[in-house]
């Protein structure tokens, strides 16, 4: 299998994201995993500064144990591992069997684009 990419998208409409992801797992090629966000608040509400920076340590580190990965971040243990639950929610990061935590993508891509609303005068 490929290098497992994830890209997150804000599209407010769910339903067109879901079809586009559909699309592309209905691939033969691996076309990389998406995690949409319906607005920017709902993206930046759940991935915070902190958070980026977990990921950051996590991207191509490999599997570590909250800890060792509270230290890399010179954070408390505690509030690094809410901050893992949220990430392992979202499909960020994986929880490994010996307790660790590991991102298991290669890169990560950020698609925003933001159009003129319907209500703009």
């Amino acid at each position: 299998m490929a290098e497992r990419t994830l890209t997150m998208t804000i599209q407010p409409d769910w339903r067109r994201a879901l079809r586009f992801a559909g699309q592309a797992a209905q691939a033969e090629t691996y076309q990389g995993e998406t995690l949409n966000f319906e607005t920017p608040v709902a993206c930046f509400g759940r991935l915070t500064q902190r958070r980026w920076a977990l990921i950051d340590a996590l991207l191509g580190a490999g599997e570590l144990p909250i800890r060792a990965l509270a230290r890399r971040v010179r954070r408390d243990v505690k509030r690094v591992h809410e901050d893992v639950v949220v990430l392992a929610e979202l499909g960020i990061v994986e929880r490994t069997a010996q307790g660790g935590v590991i991102c298991p993508y290669a890169e990560i891509r950020i698609d925003m684009r933001m159009k003129p609303s319907a209500n703009a005068a």
